[in-house]
């Protein structure tokens, strides 16, 4: 008899366990959380805010750099020119010749050394600076669009469905293209 009672109840907690669960399915359905995801390198390499940052140090290095190439061939032709003359020049020349080598060489490799330094610093600086810019292009972007929860790359997958990259490079470009008007 328990047995038969227990038979003829099992269809009704079915139904009851469906309902809950559907009831839950629903609810979570209508609340479903948006996630979208970010390639923050892609970002970094396009984004023309970076692409800017990345010219003004070029045209603020370029004439150091130039200064570079003219030291670098002045010692070339230092050595060309030792090395042909070396038989014919007394031995007092030539050491003086190959101290003043030395030490533009030194000066080279120090001034060399020093532009890679700043240029380091200098980009980490412009890095910082559009760093700022894209992670507000980013929070924007997923206010407006609702999402509630943006990852950042690296990740080990994200489908092309979730990823904003490109919207984000748009209202980046979109961002830029009144300063770069008016700036001219």
């Amino acid at each position: 008899m328990a047995a038969r009672r227990r038979k003829a109840l099992f269809p009704g907690l079915v139904l009851a366990w469906a309902v809950a669960l559907f009831g839950t399915v629903s609810a979570l359905a209508q609340d479903a959380v948006r996630i979208g995801y970010v390639d923050m390198k892609r970002l970094l390499d396009h984004a023309p805010q970076v692409i800017e940052g990345r010219e003004r140090l070029e045209a603020e290095f370029d004439a150091r750099d130039d200064r570079l190439g003219l030291d670098e061939r002045r010692l070339q032709t230092m050595r060309q020119s030792l090395a042909r003359e070396r038989e014919v020049l007394a031995t007092e020349e030539v050491l003086q010749r190959e101290d003043a080598i030395e030490s533009l060489a030194r000066a080279i490799e120090r001034t060399r050394q020093q532009l890679r330094d700043e240029l380091r610093l200098r980009s980490e600086q412009e890095t910082e600076r559009a760093w700022s810019t894209l992670n507000a292009a980013v929070i924007e972007h997923a206010r407006e669009a609702g999402f509630d929860l943006i990852l950042p790359s690296p990740v080990i997958y994200a489908s092309a469905r979730v990823d904003i990259t490109d919207a984000v490079l748009a209202r980046l470009r979109a961002d830029s293209a009144p300063a770069a008007e008016g700036a001219q």
